[in-house]
């Protein structure tokens, strides 16, 4: 499995987050009801980390009417041991 991370933007007004709400609680998936939101600090979007296996899986998750302006972000967590082979994600 590889993790995930799924950010998924909705408009900036009460309705909208309403509705992102509704919709994401509604879905049943436990990845959308443990989802995390940015709605109170301004940045009007909801993450969550998944562990899937690839990135379609993962933006499967979210309900179709979000999967467009989803955007869902490989995490790979650094080590000194492995640093040579890092630096090819920083080459052009």
């Amino acid at each position: 499995m590889a993790k995930y991370l799924i950010e998924v933007p909705h408009e900036a007004n009460m309705a909208a987050c309403s509705r992102a709400v509704q919709v994401f609680l509604s879905s049943g998936s436990h990845f959308l009801v443990n989802a995390d939101w940015g709605c109170g600090d301004g940045e009007h979007k909801a993450w969550m980390i998944v562990d899937v296996e690839n990135k379609e899986q993962a933006r499967s998750i979210v309900p179709s009417f979000y999967q467009p302006e989803t955007k869902i972000v490989a995490l790979n967590r650094w080590r000194p041991e492995k640093n040579d082979e890092d630096q090819r994600y920083h080459k052009s």
